[in-house]
């Protein structure tokens, strides 16, 4: 089975001065060089795919797309809860590692930009963290 990847993008017009201006990528190079670098975790052994994400792009690229709403379900309530558990004991979590019997998620939260790697569980995900967060 082939791989799947999905790429979404939104563009947003702001009214400025009754001029209409478009923002551009290059407001977005955060979230391309992290695009980049996961590009390249993917291709390592054993892992499953990642989901990045922020308020206006999300790219997708899954091993098993047929498991594309559970990655993102648990990837939206990983985040959701490190969002939580930040505010509700002052803390500041910008990443986090799910372990289950088979498989494991990392999330990592850069800025506005959030993103969930999946590998199996024999996977170091402290390697993965590092190239991403050195």
């Amino acid at each position: 089975m082939g791989r799947k990847k999905i790429a979404r993008s939104t563009t947003a017009t702001v009214m400025v001065d009754d001029s209409s201006v478009t923002p551009t990528l290059e407001g977005n190079q955060g979230f391309s060089e992290l695009h980049a670098s996961l590009a390249k975790i993917g291709k390592i052994p054993g892992v499953k795919g990642y989901i990045l994400k922020n308020l206006t792009s999300a790219v997708i690229d899954l091993k098993n797309p047929a498991k594309l709403v559970e990655y993102a379900l648990l990837t939206s309530e990983v985040a959701d809860a490190c969002d939580e558990s930040s505010i509700l004991f002052d803390l500041n979590i910008t990443r986090a590692v799910v372990t289950g019997k088979k498989l494991k998620m990392l999330g990592i939260i850069l800025g506005e930009n959030k993103l969930a790697i999946f590998m199996e569980k024999t996977v170091n995900h402290t390697d993965i963290s590092d190239r991403i967060l050195p």
